[in-house]
């Protein structure tokens, strides 16, 4: 398939720039596979959607404040530095913004931070050695750190007269760019799982009322779900590794209902491809062989792949030429995607992160 045949034309007036409140208000799209037929509904209303038995998979990875803004050191000009991976020690693989990027350039931040550009990767990305390390390291990038919003969340300028105000509006944003459920010893993700967003601990309390089981797996976003495509060809296509956990108590729990033909309900393209990456290998593996999971994944799904575990996805509204848009085509078929997306856009629902969602079943 082509990745042209991944385009579609948004108004820029249906890019959300904030989330609802609250988050269960925000709207929902349901649409069926097998016949291609949408309702419209509010996310609250998934609590009928949902019966006693569904396993709901979550991701539950926490974002990190991982923009840095710096200067360089032999001009003083600014630099941003988007830590993007742990490689070892006090190395990071970044993405580094601005022009000028070359090995060898040291970049300040702040008093106590420093960092040097060590590699290029020729993939869009570099490797950067910095002069701390571990908790010492991760302390200050919780300091300066800027929440990593999509390029698309354009931040409204205000006149934050003192710092304090300035510090609340990053923590006011560092909460709203983060699920209710974040695990806060699963730090680790650049981009948020956004398809969580529109859960409330009320509505989590409903659904567990109802008998719904909830289940928790691990994906640090990265840049194997938010990289752009930049071949015609999708199917040529790498898609960069992407940390993902799951215990073995959670994947038995998944498998036997599968076995006993209960639904699997995946948040998000993330629980999708953990689901489809990792599950998947243990669903032929007696129920004591069944072992924690702990590696990189590289799970590249479209149209055409065949689904073994997640029988119902709750998602958002994906860009244009997407790995997000292509999985949700693979799993809805691309034709009934194609029409609800239309039918989104007719009916004015807010797109992308901070928009509204869709229960695909």
């Amino acid at each position: 398939m082509k990745l042209s045949e991944f385009n579609y034309n948004l108004p820029r007036g249906l890019i959300a720039q904030s989330p609802i409140n609250p988050r269960d208000h925000s709207r929902l799209l349901i649409l069926d596979k097998r016949s291609g037929g949408i309702k419209h509904k509010h996310f609250y209303d998934i609590v009928d959607y949902l019966k006693k038995g569904d396993i709901l998979v979550l991701n539950n990875s926490k974002v990190f404040p991982a923009r840095l803004i710096g200067k360089k050191k032999e001009t003083g000009g600014k630099i941003e530095v988007f830590l993007h991976q742990k490689i070892r020690g006090s190395l990071w693989q970044c993405l580094i913004g601005g022009p000028r990027r070359k090995e060898g350039l040291e970049v300040k931040f702040g008093r106590c931070l420093e960092c040097v550009i060590v590699k290029d990767n020729k993939d869009g990305t570099w490797q950067v050695k910095f002069n701390k390390s571990g908790n010492e390291l991760m302390k200050i990038v919780n300091q300066i750190g800027l929440t990593p919003l999509p390029p698309y969340i354009k931040k409204k300028q205000k006149n934050n007269k003192t710092r304090a105000k300035a510090g609340q509006a990053r923590k006011q944003e560092n909460k709203d760019y983060q699920t209710v459920y974040a695990d806060e010893k699963k730090i680790g993700s650049v981009a948020a799982p956004t398809a969580g967003f529109h859960f409330t601990r009320r509505l989590i309390k409903k659904l567990k009322n109802k008998g719904v089981q909830f289940e928790y797996i691990t994906l640090h976003v990265g840049l194997g779900t938010f990289a752009p495509v930049k071949v015609d060809d999708i199917t040529k296509h790498k898609m960069h590794a992407e940390w993902a956990e799951v215990k073995k108590e959670t994947a038995r729990r998944i498998i036997k209902a599968k076995k006993e033909g209960r639904r699997v309900i995946a948040v998000g393209t993330t629980s999708v491809r953990t689901l489809e990456g990792l599950i998947v290998k243990q669903l032929k593996k007696p129920y004591t062989q069944i072992t924690n999971y702990q590696l990189p994944i590289t799970a590249y799904i479209y149209p055409g792949f065949k689904f073994r575990v997640a029988d119902v996805m709750i998602t958002n509204f994906h860009l244009p030429k997407s790995t997000l848009l292509m999985l949700v085509s693979a799993f809805a078929r691309k034709e009934n995607i194609d029409k609800a997306y239309k039918n989104a856009i007719k009916h004015k629902y807010r797109f992308y992160s901070y928009g509204d969602a869709m229960l695909i079943y």
